[in-house]
Formats: C-alpha cells, structure tokens, sequence
C-alpha cells in the first residue's frame, strides 16, 4: 500500500511546480518518517471499530501507512478513515492512493474525503456557538502533517480559532489545536511539525491549552534540519510528537533523536521526567535528550528568581540599521553616538571602534538612544555550526566617559535594569550567561539560532547578592574564560 502512495506521490512532486504547493504549505512525508510516525500509536484493540482523522492529508501516505500497520490488527474489524484535503492539485492523487488501499486491505474501510477548509469548517462547533452540534464527530487516532505557513493575523483561521492566536499565527499549530478537539478522551495523535511552538510567548496559549487538554507521551528530534524533507530542500527545526487527550499527569516523557529520517533505527532513547519537560506557567517544553541535560535544568530550576523578579530585564537593540539609514555615519562627527553591533563583543567584552561601516548614529529620536551606563550585551544571532548559542560582553559606561547616550543595533540583546548595574552585578550576569550550563540551558529551551529575550527572561537566576558576588570573583580572577565562568558558577548551584 504505501509503495504504491511513495511512487505515485514521487510523480506527483515531479511534475507539479514547488511553489504552487507552497501555496498549501504542502511538504509530503517520507516513507521511513511515515512508518516510525504510524509506530507510536498504542492501537486500541478492545474495539472492533477504529475511527481515523487525517487533517491535511495531502496524497495519504500518513493514513496509508496507518491503514497497512492495522492490517496486522486481527481484532479490528471496521475502519473508519476521514481525509481533510482542499488543494484541488492533489485531491485526485490522493482519492486513487486510497481506493487503492481499500481494494487490499483485509478490512472493512470506509473512506471520506472532505475538501473543506479544516479549520473553517469547524468554527461554531469549536468555539460552541449557536447552531453547533451537540455530538460532533470525534476519532480515536488522529495523524497529520499539517500546512506550514504564516497567515494574517485577521486572517479568517486565525479569527475561528481566538483562544490560542497570538499575532499572525502558523496554520500548522491552529491545525494541531482543531486536532486535539477531534480527539475523543484518551484518543491519541501524531504530528510532524516544526519545533517552534514548545517556548516562547508567541506560542504561550497554543501550549496552555494544548498541554492543558492532553499530556505529551513521546517526543522525536531530528539533529539535521534539511534532512526531514529532503525532496523539498526545507530548512526547518522539525519534530515528531505524540500525545494523548487525557488530563491526568504523566511521570515520563519518552524522547528519542535521530540525525536524520533514514536511521529510526539508531535512534537514541531517552525517558526524561514529565515536569521537567512541560514546566512553568508559560507551559515551556524543554527537549531533554540526556541525564546530563535533565540535570542541568534541575541544578537551575533550584533558583526561583527570574531576570525581571530582580528589577533586570533582556531587550533588543533598538535600531533597525536598514530603516534608518539617513543617520547612520561610518566615521565619529558633532553629535554622533556609538552604534553597537554584535561584531564588537569580542572575547567577553565589548570592544569601539572596530573599523566597520556605520559604527555611529546621528538622530534625536528617543526611541533609539538609550544612558550610557552598564549592560551586558548579548548576540541575538549566531550560525547553526557555532559551539555557544549565548555569546555576551561586558558593556562599562566609563570605557566610553565622552558620550552621555548609545545607541544598539537590533541584532544584539541587552540586559538593562531599573537602577544602573553596578560592574559587579554586570559581571555576575556574564558568569551566568557565558557559562556552559547556561549556554545548555538556553538549547534545550530554544531549537533556533536566535537569542529570544522572551526566553532568557524567563530562564531562572540566583539572587541579586550571588549575581554580585560572582561578578567579585570574575573580576579578581582577570580571566573571562568559559571555564573560569564555569568554576564560578559551580561553587553557587
């Protein structure tokens, strides 16, 4: 069955245009993706009866894959399968793979192909308004690979679905929520979709909802990002889930990786404690792949502090260079300030002028100019390959006595606080940053290669008075290194 949907699907993707299927945030699933996908469903065998949704189901080689694994199912009798599919390029292929399954399997099937928008077509239902229906349809197993792809923030999805849409929304966590309603109670579903979701405030209701309505059983990580969808060259930080609709606690997480979607046999196991994965009210998911790694969020959670808990705060540099290119000098003049970029934090401190266009500003808008006092400055950028993700230097307002303001270009973070930072507390806050357990910390937070202040805002910290006294100690040690920053920070977790 599922040779026959590869081959014909291989066709399909020949010959039609990749960016008419981008126009459905279409990317199809491998066969070994689809046949490990389909391996995490616990199948319900007290039932002759099995009821299956696919959302987004392109060409079918998710359901098809589910429907040759059933076979195997002596107990299950009746299959009923729903495919949601409304790009009309792919509803014809999609119809032939199934009828084709159908005509081998030993079972029962009864297929439904639905052309609707998924999303849409379940609106008052959802969202439990007039004229919904009482008993709407529900599914013991759900799989889906759904649509990646950005939509307005008024954009009419985003709009049927207000409880979990924050700004403009990706249809692939709207489809994810629909899904978790389909669900009937301890009903399980599959998903393929990007890791975006599991940390930062943009996602924060998606989670608390979705996490609130079910509970994570095992969670898959790729190592390589363009390996996942390799016949359509995507970049993207993708990962397996599965996860119950269920309320009561769960004490583990299975989470496994692999470097790619062609070794699901050497895939690495890891059982990792549910509250340190699905931790905080933000309901963050921390994806933990070792004891080492669970030990470091555990040696950190101790602390209760939070950045802004202590009068501190990460933004982002305020200057859009490119927006603002009228007052942007190469050379100092009247009135100029300096204009931080991430090439000037250099081995742990932040070095002026280092030669590079446009290293000064000349404006008097407010908003971008900021005291010149103490911080420290973070890369909000760094490239995939580099051993640190957080890569910070110490800011001093008295290396620079001629200027009374800065100004810092949008592509580095800055720690500020209420009051100036004294240099101690500035130092104590690069220990943290620029130790290897933080920089640990952060990855297991945040897949990207951005440095989010959102995240980092809400990652734990000691109190003002231990921020102090490791800054003391860094200080006298006359060494930034990472592993004097290490040895520092050892002696207070």
């Amino acid at each position: 069955m599922l040779d026959f949907a590869i081959k014909a699907t291989a066709e399909y993707i020949e010959h039609m245009p990749k960016n008419q299927r981008k126009k459905y945030g279409q990317f199809f699933t491998s066969k070994e993706t689809a046949i490990f996908m389909v391996g995490l469903f616990k199948i319900p065998t007290e039932s002759q009866k099995l009821s299956i949704l696919d959302p987004g189901a392109g060409s079918g080689i998710l359901s098809i894959a589910l429907l040759e694994r059933l076979q195997a199912f002596s107990t299950i009798k009746e299959i009923r399968l729903v495919c949601y599919e409304n790009d009309p390029n792919v509803v014809g292929l999609l119809r032939s793979n199934l009828e084709m399954a159908c005509s081998q399997s030993t079972k029962k099937i009864t297929c439904k192909i639905v052309s609707d928008n998924y999303i849409l077509s379940q609106e008052v239902d959802y969202n439990l308004r007039l004229k919904t229906n009482p008993e709407p349809d529900k599914y013991d197993l759900v799989i889906g690979n759904p649509p990646y792809m950005k939509i307005a923030k008024d954009a009419p999805e985003a709009l049927a679905m207000p409880d979990v849409c924050y700004g403009s929304p990706n249809l692939y966590f709207l489809f994810a929520s629909m899904s978790m309603f389909n669900l009937r109670d301890n009903g399980e579903m599959v998903y393929i979709i990007p890791r975006s979701w599991t940390s930062g405030a943009y996602f924060k209701r998606f989670r608390q909802k979705f996490l609130g309505e079910g509970i994570l059983k095992h969670i898959h990580l790729f190592v390589s990002r363009d390996k996942v969808f390799e016949k359509e060259r995507v970049l993207q930080e993708t990962i397996i889930i599965k996860v119950k609709k269920a309320r009561s606690k769960s004490r583990t997480v299975v989470i496994t990786t692999t470097q790619s979607n062609a070794d699901f046999s050497q895939k690495t196991i890891f059982e990792a404690p549910y509250s340190a994965v699905v931790s905080g009210a933000d309901s963050y998911v921390c994806l933990i792949t070792s004891a080492d790694e669970a030990e470091t969020l555990n040696s950190l959670n101790r602390w209760e502090n939070t950045l802004p808990s202590i009068g501190l705060k990460m933004k982002t540099g305020l200057t859009v260079d490119f927006r603002n290119r009228e007052a942007l000098r190469d050379k100092a003049e009247e009135c100029a300030v300096p204009l931080f970029y991430s090439q000037h934090i250099q081995n742990g401190k932040v070095v002026f002028p280092v030669g590079k266009e446009h290293e000064y500003l000349v404006t008097k808008q407010r908003g971008l100019l900021q005291p010149n006092k103490n911080y420290l400055f973070v890369k909000r950028f760094t490239s995939k390959e580099e051993r640190r993700r957080l890569q910070c230097g110490v800011y001093l307002a008295r290396s620079y006595p001629e200027y009374s303001e800065i100004s810092t270009q949008n592509k580095i973070n800055f720690i500020d606080g209420m009051h100036d930072l004294s240099e101690r507390v500035v130092y104590g806050l690069y220990v943290l940053f620029n130790s290897t357990v933080y920089d640990c910390y952060y990855r297991i937070l945040n897949g990207s290669t951005q440095v989010n202040s959102t995240e980092v805002n809400s990652m734990p910290i000691p109190s003002m008075d231990v921020i102090e006294a490791m800054g003391k100690e860094l200080i006298a040690a006359h060494d930034m290194s990472e592993t004097v920053c290490d040895s520092i920070l050892r002696g207070y977790v």
